[in-house]
């Protein structure tokens, strides 16, 4: 094909009905038109950290590492397994869906061994059995689970969790990303 054959591809008007991705709303259209910023900018550092107070805020804490990921909710899944993981190092994921099996590929990809907890699809995670797990792998460094698995439905008992994981010393990653926006709705 000849560089005179190609057009211009301007979409259809479609209304997103899915999971994602989804409209976009004219106002963010009309702010992303708006000239580029580099990161480096003073205008873009104070920005940032505007949106970083409004995420803590959002999100009830005060740490001071909160901060925007750009990119769907598995680059923010694949950045906290990057930084937290060493290889060698294991790591006790529940799987109950699509994106607990994303969780273990990232680990793997790591370096790191996943100790899987294997729930059916649609259920919940068993906390009985994250401690038996727990239990018989006592060098373990983190614990993974999603919140609410996007592809089944399943809500597991994140507190829950997250408690029996700290029982062992052990840092958690949460993939909260069907659930957050609503716990931070209800003052959770």
């Amino acid at each position: 094909m000849s560089s005179g054959n190609v057009k211009t591809f301007i979409p259809p008007r479609r209304v997103l009905m899915g999971p994602g991705p989804s409209d976009v709303p004219s106002r963010v259209l009309e702010a992303i038109s708006r000239p580029t910023l580099g990161h480096l900018d003073p205008a873009f550092a104070d920005m940032m950290e505007e949106l970083k107070g409004l995420l803590r805020y959002a999100f009830k804490t005060k740490n001071t590492v909160t901060f925007p990921v750009s990119g769907p909710g598995s680059v923010g899944m694949e950045t906290c397994f990057v930084n937290l993981i060493n290889p060698g190092d294991k790591v006790i994921v529940c799987r109950n869906g699509v994106f607990g099996g994303r969780m273990i590929e990232n680990v793997e990809r790591c370096g790191g061994s996943a100790v899987v907890v294997e729930d059916a699809w649609g259920t919940a995670v068993d906390p009985n059995k994250l401690a038996d797990a727990l239990r018989a792998n006592p060098d373990t460094k983190i614990v993974a689970f999603v919140h609410a698995e996007t592809s089944t439905g399943a809500l597991s008992d994140a507190k829950t969790l997250c408690e029996i994981a700290k029982r062992h010393n052990c840092l958690t990653i949460v993939d909260a990303v069907t659930f957050v926006g609503r716990l931070a709705t209800q003052g959770r």
